[in-house]
């Protein structure tokens, strides 16, 4: 009698896919962005996404390997009611790698970073001058998927990550690919939903035929976004741009 697939590795795979929470860059002693820890509000929105996020059983925990990611799926294990397996880096998801920038004020920082992604499918765009190409992100966190899927056991997993990389597996899921990707914003601490429909080909590898989009950008916090009216961005910068671009100045 033939064996039943595994279906932690075959058929339908459910992954929670969330940002970190609030993070201050300019704080104080912050000498690696890289490294910035979660802030008070990062560290109580985590905690109630966490909350709501309580009643699943997850087969696994995956974050990017960065600190801010590793707080964040502490803070949502803290609040299970079940006993949550230890997480599991991946260093495919890490964030976007930016390039140096000068400028003259917080501000056009702020707005260098909002609209970075809107050139994302002109050929060798890049986050930020001399940073990552998109396209090179892309690959890897596909690449970083497919890692998911073959070489990790489960049904039901969560991934924490960040801005750019969740924008990047939304328009991979939705079709959209890096054109899509300005479109999708990613509150902090935010939680998608993707069903993911894996199947094994010819030479036995996994791959998924088919991603179903579940749910995008739930704040468990202010679940009708009530209260963020600001782009995520906006928030980490505390300035509020009211839809329109700034003015870039000259520098670079």
């Amino acid at each position: 009698m033939a064996s039943m697939p595994n279906p932690r590795l075959t058929g339908r795979r459910r992954l929670y896919l969330m940002r970190h929470g609030h993070v201050d860059y300019f704080a104080p002693g912050i000498t690696d962005f890289r490294a910035v820890p979660l802030t008070e509000e990062g560290r109580r929105q985590a905690s109630q996404t966490g909350e709501a996020l309580s009643p699943i059983a997850f087969d696994a925990v995956f974050t990017s390997g960065l600190p801010r990611t590793e707080e964040t799926a502490a803070r949502v294990a803290a609040e299970s009611q079940h006993d949550m397996p230890a997480s599991v880096p991946i260093p495919a998801f890490e964030e976007l790698t930016g390039g140096r920038v000068l400028v003259p004020t917080r501000e056009e920082l702020a707005a260098r970073l909002a609209f970075s992604f809107d050139a994302a499918t002109e050929p060798g765009a890049t986050f930020l001058p001399g940073g990552e190409a998109f396209a090179d992100a892309y690959d890897r966190v596909q690449a970083g998927l497919d890692t998911l899927i073959n070489e990790h056991e489960w049904s039901t997993a969560l991934l924490v990550a960040h801005d750019g990389v969740n924008r990047l597996l939304l328009g991979l899921a939705c079709g959209a690919g890096l054109a899509g990707i300005a479109h999708i914003e990613q509150d902090l601490a935010c939680v998608n939903v993707l069903d993911l429909d894996v199947v094994r080909d010819e030479t036995g590898a996994l791959s998924f035929a088919r991603i179903i989009i579940k749910a995008v950008n739930i704040t468990a916090y202010d679940p009708v976004k009530e209260a963020l009216l600001k782009t995520s961005l906006e928030h980490l910068f505390d300035i509020d741009f009211g839809g329109a671009r700034p003015q870039k100045s000259d520098s670079s």
